[in-house]
C-alpha cells in the first residue's frame, strides 16, 4: 500500500471483501441508485440489465437515496457485521452524480465510520474528483478495457460527453484519455483503487497485460480481469466465452506486475451479503409479484420455472428456449421434466408477439397453473392469465421460489 494511505484506510481495505481476499466474513451491500449511463458497452444491452439477469450492472429495482437510507438501515439492523456499501450501478456512479452524492450524505449521516466504495467507468472521474475526496469514498472502482483507441473502438458503441456523441477511435481516445487522467488524479489524493477489466476473447486479451502495466504506474492498487459475461442482445452476444484456465493464466502473468483479484463473483447491483452468498433477496420488500385465482385454494399445482441455470429463477420469460416444469403437492416439490419452447424475444426495441408464436406456447403450458419467472412482459403475461395461467416475477433458489409463490396463492385464496 502507498505510504500516504493513512491507518484508518489501511483498516477499511483489510475489511473490505474486494480488496481483501481475508476479508470475506465482512458483509457488503450495493446500493442500486445510479441507473443512467453515459457509455454504450458493447456487452451490455440496457433493454435488460436493469431486471433480468445476475450479473454485474442488474438490479431488480431503483432505490431513491431515502429508499438506500431506509434499506441500509435494516440490512445493518440483521447484519452487524456490514461493512462497505458500495454503488455500482446498474449504470454508472459518477453519471449519476446527484443521487451518488445524497445517498452518501445519508447513510454517512447515520453511521460516520461505513467504508464507502463507488464503481465507475472513469469518464468523469477526473471532473468529480475532489468531490469524492470530500464525500469521504475510501475506495473506488474504475473499469478500463483497454488503453489503445482502436481496441477501444471495438468495445465501445458510443461515449456521451458534455451532451456531445463520439464514436469509433474518436470515443476510444476521449475515454482513455480521462479515466488514465482520473485514475491519477484519485490514487494522489489517497483513495485505494481498483481496476476492473472485462476479458473479451479476440478483442482485449491480448492486450490486457499492458492496461496492467499502466495503471500500475498510475496508482492503482490491484486489478480485477473478469470474464465477459455477454448480455442477450448486446453486440457481443454470441463471443466465445473465457475459461477458466485462460483467465487464470492471464491473471498469473499479471500478477508479476500488480496485485490480482481471484475472488471475485461478479455481483449484481444490488448484492448484500459476504462475497459468493447474495441474500439481497432477503430485504426486497416485493420480492413476489404475483398475479392468482384467489377463487381456487389447490392442493396440487404443475409449474414451469424460467431458469438459465436449473437452480435459480433467474430467467426473463421472453429469453427462454426451455422450461423446467415442477409438480407441487402435498408431498413436495419434484421435478418433470424440461421442454423447449419457441423464444419470443430475441432483442429488438420492442418484442412483438405473434399469434403463432402465442399459440404454441399456450400448447406447451396447457397443464400448468404456474410460471415463475424474473420478469415478463405485457403481452405473454396478458395471454396467460387469459389462459388461466398465473405469473411470480421472483428471484429465488427454484424450489424456495415455489414454495413460496405457493403460499401466496393459498394465502389470497
Amino acid at each position: 500500500m502507498k505510504e500516504s494511505w493513512s491507518t484508518k484506510v489501511r483498516e477499511k481495505t483489510e475489511k473490505h471483501p474486494c480488496y481483501c481476499d481475508t476479508a470475506h466474513k465482512y458483509v457488503r451491500m450495493h446500493i442500486p441508485v445510479a441507473p443512467k449511463c453515459n457509455i454504450q458497452c458493447n456487452y451490455c444491452n440496457r433493454k435488460y440489465d436493469c431486471l433480468n439477469e445476475s450479473r454485474p450492472g442488474v438490479t431488480s429495482e431503483i432505490l431513491t437515496p431515502e429508499n438506500a437510507l431506509e434499506k441500509y438501515k435494516a440490512v445493518k439492523a440483521k447484519l452487524e457485521n456490514l461493512m462497505v456499501v458500495g454503488i455500482a450501478g446498474p449504470g454508472d456512479a459518477l453519471a449519476n452524480f446527484p443521487e451518488t452524492q445524497k445517498s452518501i450524505e445519508l447513510i454517512k449521516a447515520i453511521d460516520p465510520q461505513v467504508t464507502f466504495c463507488l464503481s465507475t467507468n472513469g469518464l468523469m472521474l477526473s471532473e468529480y474528483a475532489e468531490e469524492i475526496v470530500k464525500w469521504g469514498v475510501s475506495h473506488l472502482t474504475v473499469t478500463i478495457n483497454s488503453i489503445d483507441p482502436i481496441i477501444a473502438a471495438k468495445i465501445y458503441s458510443t461515449v456521451v460527453y458534455k451532451n456531445k456523441i463520439y464514436t469509433g477511435e474518436a470515443a476510444g481516445t476521449l475515454l482513455i484519455e480521462k479515466q488514465l487522467t482520473g485514475l491519477k488524479l484519485v490514487t494522489e489524493m489517497g483513495i485505494v483503487c481498483k481496476v476492473n477489466i472485462v476479458m473479451i476473447k479476440g478483442i482485449n486479451d491480448h492486450h490486457i497485460e499492458a492496461v496492467v502495466k499502466k495503471v500500475k504506474d498510475l496508482g492503482a492498487f490491484m486489478t480485477n480481469i473478469m470474464p465477459l459475461i455477454p448480455a442477450a442482445g448486446s453486440k457481443f452476444e454470441n463471443l466465445d466465452l473465457v475459461s477458466k484456465v485462460e483467465l487464470n493464466n492471464l491473471r498469473k502473468k499479471c500478477a508479476i506486475d500488480l496485485k490480482q483479484m481471484y475472488h471475485c463473483r461478479q455481483c449484481r447491483a444490488d448484492a448484500i451479503g459476504v462475497l459468493g452468498e447474495d441474500i439481497s433477496i432477503d430485504f426486497r420488500k416485493n420480492c413476489c409479484n404475483a398475479s392468482w385465482n384467489r377463487s381456487k385454494n389447490k392442493e396440487e399445482y404443475t409449474i414451469a420455472v424460467a431458469s438459465k441455470t436449473g437452480r435459480l429463477i433467474d430467467q426473463h420469460f421472453g429469453h427462454v428456449k426451455e422450461l423446467f416444469i415442477y409438480k407441487y403437492d402435498k408431498a413436495g416439490v419434484k421435478f418433470i421434466e424440461r421442454r423447449s419452447v419457441d423464444q419470443y424475444c430475441r432483442g429488438a426495441e420492442e418484442c412483438q408477439d405473434s399469434e403463432t408464436k402465442m399459440e404454441r406456447l399456450r400448447k406447451v403450458l396447457q397443464d400448468c397453473n404456474l410460471v415463475l419467472c424474473l420478469r415478463i412482459g405485457s403481452t405473454p403475461r396478458k395471454y396467460l392469465e387469459d389462459q388461466n395461467i398465473y405469473i411470480a416475477e421472483i428471484y429465488e433458489e427454484i424450489e424456495k421460489g415455489i414454495i413460496q409463490s405457493v403460499e401466496v396463492m393459498n394465502c389470497a385464496s
